[in-house]
């Protein structure tokens, strides 16, 4: 079984061939490639090649699955006798991708990583193409009429002027 390390985001993770791997972001869409280069070992399992720091040539390819969130992580900031709290959340985004292959420097990627299939059942070529929808039609909206009846007014308000203070004079 095949099996080798890499570096993405700073971090090591170890990818075996049919398995799911959880990185952090990446900014790519479900079904897309996602090639990593920065192999630091490789396995095929009988030999095992340790990369001085990298192994050249050597990458994992594999499929963008899905983009996930972990779980909530509470942040509580607190001091004693001061009456000081802050209560924040935090949530950690990750990719979550299916690795296909892992070749060896000089090796060609097999058939099935060739045909990009997606979660939703078809190919990446066929769910990037513009779907053909209806035109959304929106409901003018009417104006608002208001009516008039025959005991009603309409008052005019009156012109209103403001007096301005007077000034007093102090004799001292």
């Amino acid at each position: 079984m095949n099996y080798a390390m890499f570096e993405s985001g700073g971090k090591q993770y170890i990818a075996r061939e049919g398995e799911t791997v959880e990185v952090d972001h990446l900014p790519l869409d479900v079904g897309a490639r996602a090639d990593f280069n920065q192999v630091l070992l490789i396995s095929d399992g009988s030999s095992v090649r340790v990369g001085t720091p990298l192994v050249e040539g050597a990458r994992v390819a594999g499929m963008v699955v899905g983009q996930i969130k972990a779980p909530k992580q509470i942040v509580f900031k607190y001091i004693p006798k001061e009456r000081y709290r802050r209560k924040k959340g935090h949530r950690q985004s990750y990719t979550r991708i299916q690795i296909e292959d892992v070749l060896f420097p000089g090796a060609k990627p097999s058939k099935k990583a060739e045909v990009e299939v997606t979660p939703e059942g078809g190919t990446a070529e066929e769910i990037a193409k513009p779907r053909k929808t209806a035109p959304k039609v929106r409901a003018a909206k009417k104006a608002a009429v208001k009516k008039i009846g025959p005991g009603s007014k309409s008052t005019a308000k009156k012109a209103t002027t403001k007096k301005s203070a007077s000034k007093k004079s102090v004799d001292g």
